[in-house]
């Protein structure tokens, strides 16, 4: 005949957790995986070259060129280069590399004012393709107008390093070697510093009557294309890649064939700048790239895996006691 009294309490309901200190050890573990999974696997994958890129960058500065109207070098002109990039998308997801169409001009105040890239003193029109990851070049999706090298285009590898890299110089046709010069600001945002130089190198030849080139004797003649930079310096952001400032003294110029002496200057420019206003645009990028780097890669692993570290010690505490409080409570 059974006893009169409470009921005995099952096996399960005397061991038996909270649900909110399960939670909360299930959570602590699942942050603690997701901590290195964030840093070692989605990081890795975010750092890649975008794609739907849409940016103009305008370098601007004093200079020389040569009118070919007048027949005369114009001298302490404005000179402004301006660099259009835009990203065809779908080559660069169909072959799952960065394309990149890159237009050129340069202008003095007369070709500037007409706005019309065709009537420019220089037009130049390229394709690039790197690969998203590396930065490094990629000879497919019809590159061109030539097989381009280097480390460094319109943007720097990710995670940029202290030493030395080759930037392509278009005009040049060949990377040019940069060295690490230190750092430098631009609008308050810190960046490592690389500078380098073109000396004098034949580039090419074109037409023109001997004359101009002191052969007034000759009819047309194919005068040598010559170009040199006094003074390359890129200042780059160091997480990202990007280029926040560009300082470049390009100098073209024409000798008679074998000549050691210029003959004629095209086309001088004189430490020509990143405007400021293009300056602010590159840094607002940068700093938006670097900050969602940072947050992916640093700031939520660490946040992680600190929330991981308290809540998985105190869930099992939690259950723990939670175990023992329903089991005395059953006893009774």
């Amino acid at each position: 005949m059974p006893v009169s009294g409470k009921p005995a309490a099952s096996p399960t309901t005397a061991t038996a957790a909270p649900p909110l200190s399960l939670a909360a050890l299930g959570l602590g573990v699942f942050l603690l995986v997701l901590a290195p999974l964030l840093a070692w696997y989605v990081t890795p994958r975010a750092k890649v070259t975008p794609i739907d890129v849409d940016v103009t960058t305008v370098f601007t500065g004093d200079g020389s060129y040569f009118d070919t109207a007048a027949l005369k070098t114009r001298d302490h002109r404005r000179i402004t280069i301006t660099r259009h990039v835009l990203g065809d998308v779908a080559s660069s997801e169909k072959s799952g590399r960065a394309v990149w169409d890159v237009s050129t001009t340069v202008d003095t105040p007369q070709t500037l004012a007409l706005k019309d890239p065709r009537r420019a003193f220089q037009w130049t029109t390229e394709r690039w393709v790197t690969d998203r990851h590396s930065n490094a070049p990629v000879h497919c999706c019809g590159e061109a107008p030539t097989r381009f090298d280097g480390d460094a285009y319109l943007k720097f590898p990710f995670d940029v390093r202290k030493t030395g890299y080759r930037w392509w110089d278009n005009t040049l046709g060949a990377a040019v070697p940069l060295r690490f010069a230190g750092t430098r600001a631009v609008q308050g945002f810190q960046g490592y510093r690389f500078t380098g130089t073109v000396p004098p190198t034949r580039t090419g030849s074109r037409q023109v009557p001997g004359r101009l080139v002191g052969r007034p004797g000759q009819g047309q003649i194919q005068a040598e294309e010559w170009y040199a930079n006094s003074g390359v310096e890129l200042v780059v952001e160091p997480r990202t890649g990007r280029i926040m400032d560009a300082v470049i003294s390009p100098v073209k110029t024409l000798r008679a064939p074998g000549a050691r002496r210029t003959a004629v200057t095209l086309l001088r420019g004189e430490r020509l700048r990143f405007t400021p206003a293009t300056q602010r645009a590159q840094v607002r990028l940068a700093r938006a790239d670097r900050d969602k780097l940072v947050l992916v890669g640093r700031t939520l692993p660490v946040t992680a895996a600190a929330a991981g570290a308290v809540l998985v010690p105190a869930g099992v505490v939690w259950v723990v006691r939670g175990r023992r409080a329903t089991g005395r409570s059953c006893a009774k």
